[in-house]
């Protein structure tokens, strides 16, 4: 991987691989994964290898392969394979010599370029190709491939067209519908979902030049089992370009269905759609992408003044890929674990979206994180469905979620018991019940950044009131003790099953009750109707009384007087303690599953990711510092951080703790999980949560900015090599620049907003009007 090939207006936005091996496709495959939203596709080469993983993926396409599988996001018939034959030789990199190759990711447009020089034969070919995904048009992608021989004339052949002939891991989705081929341009290929009867349209078309004027060449016309194609052939003399501009569009069902339209019409609509971007040229249509992209930046582009321009590249690439991957046009659809770049987590959406890629989007483009709030909304049936099917009452959001009305759909086997050699059961969507309480906080903090009263009153109030009744049914009497449990869960830290009172768990809980306790009354004096709808729905006046009751007998874990320690459940700190030395020093995780069961696991004091931090940093103002400190040298030594969510956590914890060293050092191991020249890291896709991590190491973390009880507070510990770091922040709807230097906090408003902005830096309160300077 080469960081530093982008110069000028480019430095810092070029990711480069410099190299080609087909050993490592699935690095940049993932990493250079192009998207908007509406769709991702993984960026595999134009030609084909063995170890290749071609994925394109629809947002909220979900669909159940078989009776004993879970929904999945299918990966619908691919645009990008392209056969390239040079003189009768299929273009194939593992053979002949390469020279000057490069693929290039444009983090600033969105744009991958592909360049290299072809010897085969005697004969040495230019090869350059350009493809985006358009965050203009959601339906677009375009392909543009250019070739030249060099030193003799050549016949060059392309074969392209749309390629049915893919699955998921094996597992096919899709029942073949019709394909055609209109006036031997226009390709069109329909494909329906097996079980959620999802139909999609595809099409693409093709447009031919050879040193820049456009040509017509009559092609072969190929249909095949799930595929259909057309071959294009040319004699190119030495030193001619031939250039094919391929442009594809998706539609399906899903989108346009609830509009009003039949299968018939979207072809028709589609087929329209298609003949217009032809009409308008790859060149047109990726300046309306690049237009959409600066749009983009210009609010949220983050500036880092470091010793280390890595630090700035991986920042911008974190927020490329949170755009790419966020459905921010359809609350119908969430986030998923590994985005739109591949098969891993079936495009399930986790915690992940609230903790950890919620807060970039609600501090800096509010309108989507209410679309992802308002996904939870859409999901309320599923989530009381399953509290019911559990014997419980109110929401009990799925571990992992899919289409808004699938429920629960987190697999029940998973990896190999290296003791018994049986599938492990998966247990996180049983019983870790953590994830109700993440959306609550995830709601609650969008609310206190945005103010939006619209959201909170059609949909947020609601989820607030039914996730505390389920926490008050979900508790356990403890008759010996005289207090309220929660027993037999998995809290954040998954090398734990099984275990009664995790402290995360119980805290987080006895929060959301009393979040319902605090705005009953406030609902109910300053909202009457609102009040009584909600009171009618949900029986408020009589589960308020269950939650006064309850909530003040619910056991919280508090810190040993000996250590400070807060045990992370009730017998973590009674498990066998062992030297780990080895696997904190892991190149891949997961390795102490080369040694142990999940159940001996579960018997050791290891963790697998931040469980206490992850308290600490939500409820911030409930521990004292002291205590803080303490737990985090006892639990981070045996945290193997195997989870992409961990380090990030670990990092804002570092800086509130001051431990500027120890925080960046973090930030670096988090920013390169996928960035980073370990080229395994990211086969099966980017990690999400780890991308809207480092957005919030730098803000949340190096620059302080927290929202503490719904008031601002900034108390910046910028890292020792940075010199500066400017960033936006939206704050009840005025947009602000925040900029950090060594010693200086200067905070700009962006708008004619008449509003006062409060915020405290280091204990001392200050109000905004235009533009403040304060030293700290």
């Amino acid at each position: 991987m080469n960081y530093n090939k982008g110069t000028e207006d480019l430095k810092n936005w070029i990711v480069s691989e410099d190299s080609f091996n087909s050993n490592n496709l699935g690095k940049c495959e993932a990493i250079m994964c192009l998207g908007n939203g509406y769709m991702g596709v993984r960026s595999a080469t134009e030609e084909k290898y063995l170890k290749e993983i071609r994925n394109h993926f629809v947002s909220g396409t979900f669909n159940k392969f078989d009776e004993n599988e879970v929904t999945e996001l299918p990966n619908i018939p691919d645009f990008t394979q392209l056969d390239i034959n040079l003189n009768g030789e299929r273009l194939d990199l593992e053979k002949g010599e390469i020279k000057n190759y490069s693929r290039d990711l444009n983090l600033k447009s969105g744009v991958i370029t592909r360049e290299f020089n072809w010897i085969f034969k005697g004969i040495e070919y230019h090869f350059i190709s350009r493809r985006f995904v358009s965050l203009k048009d959601l339906n677009l992608m375009a392909i543009e491939v250019c070739i030249t021989p060099l030193n003799a004339e050549a016949t060059v052949s392309i074969t392209s067209g749309i390629n049915g002939q893919v699955s998921n891991s094996g597992a096919q989705h899709f029942h073949e519908g019709e394909k055609r081929i209109y006036n031997k341009k226009f390709i069109e290929m329909l494909s329906k979902t097996t079980n959620s009867k999802i139909d999609f349209v595809q099409m693409t078309t093709h447009k031919l030049s050879l040193n820049g004027d456009e040509i017509e060449i009559d092609p072969d016309l190929n249909m095949d089992r799930r595929k259909v194609n057309v071959i294009y052939k040319l004699d190119v003399k030495a030193g001619e370009e031939f250039k094919l501009e391929k442009i594809s569009t998706v539609n399906t069902t899903r989108d346009l269905v609830h509009d009003g339209k039949e299968l018939k019409d979207i072809r028709i609509y589609a087929l329209n759609q298609l003949e217009n971007f032809e009409k308008e040229g790859f060149e047109t249509l990726l300046e309306k992408s690049k237009t959409e992209w600066n749009k983009k930046w210009a609010a949220m582009d983050i500036k880092i003044d470091s010793e280390v321009e890595f630090d700035q590249l991986a920042i911008r690439f974190a927020q490329y890929h949170l755009i790419v991957m966020t459905p921010a046009h359809d609350s119908r659809m969430g986030v998923g674990a590994k985005g739109l770049s591949g098969e891993g987590y079936k495009g399930h959406s986790f915690w992940d979206t609230e903790l950890f890629i919620m807060p970039f989007f609600t501090y800096t483009m509010p309108e989507i994180a209410r679309s992802l709030a308002k996904y939870r909304f859409e999901t309320l049936g599923g989530a009381r469905r399953k509290a019911n099917d559990n014997g419980y009452m109110g929401a009990m959001f799925p571990w992992e979620s899919a289409w808004k009305d699938d429920g629960e759909v987190t697999p029940v086997w998973g990896a190999v018991d290296i003791v018994t050699g049986k599938a492990t059961k998966i247990w996180s969507g049983f019983i870790e019940q953590h994830i109700t309480c993440d959306v609550a906080y995830a709601l609650w903090q969008y609310y206190m950044v945005t103010k939006d009263e619209e959201f909170m009153e059609n949909y947020g109030f609601e989820i607030l009131f039914d996730t505390a009744i389920f926490w008050a049914s979900r508790l356990e009497w403890n008759e010996e003790k005289k207090e309220y449990h929660i027993n037999n869960v998995i809290g954040p830290d998954e090398y734990k099953e099984h275990v009664n009172n995790n402290a995360f768990t119980n805290y987080m809980a006895h929060w959301n009750l009393n979040l319902a306790i605090e705005y009953y009354s406030k609902i109910k004096s300053e909202k009457p109707e609102l009040f009584n709808i909600l009171n009618k729905k949900l029986e408020l006046d009589s589960n308020l009384k269950v939650w006064k009751d309850k909530v003040v007998k619910i056991y919280l874990p508090e810190p040993r007087k000996e250590d400070s320690v807060i045990p992370q459940d009730d017998t973590y700190l009674s498990k066998d303690i062992i030297d780990l030395t080895k696997y904190k020093n892991q190149e891949h995780v997961g390795s102490l599953f080369k040694d142990y069961s999940l159940d001996q696991v579960n018997e050791i004091q290891v963790s697998k990711q931040a469980d206490m931090m992850v308290l600490f940093y939500l409820l911030e103002n409930r521990f004292s510092t002291d205590v803080k400190r303490a737990n985090w040298n006892y639990y981070e030594p045996k945290t193997l951080h195997d989870s992409s969510l961990s380090l990030s956590t670990h990092c804002v914890l570092a800086s509130d703790m001051n431990d500027k060293e120890m925080a960046y050092d973090l930030f670096r191991r988090a920013s390169e999980i996928d960035l980073g020249p370990n080229m395994k890291t990211s086969d099966h896709g980017i990690h999400a949560a780890s991308l809207g991590g480092i957005w919030q190491c730098i803000v949340n973390g190096f620059s302080g900015v927290r929202m503490l009880g719904g008031e601002l507070r900034i108390d910046p510990k910028l890292p020792e090599n940075w010199n500066e770091v400017i960033f936006p922040l939206n704050w009840h709807g005025v947009n602000l620049t925040i900029k950090v230097d060594k010693n200086l906090l200067t905070v700009v408003k962006n708008s004619d907003s008449d509003e006062k902005i409060k915020f405290t830096v280091y204990g001392t309160e200050y109000i905004l009007d235009k533009k403040i300077e304060i030293k700290y």
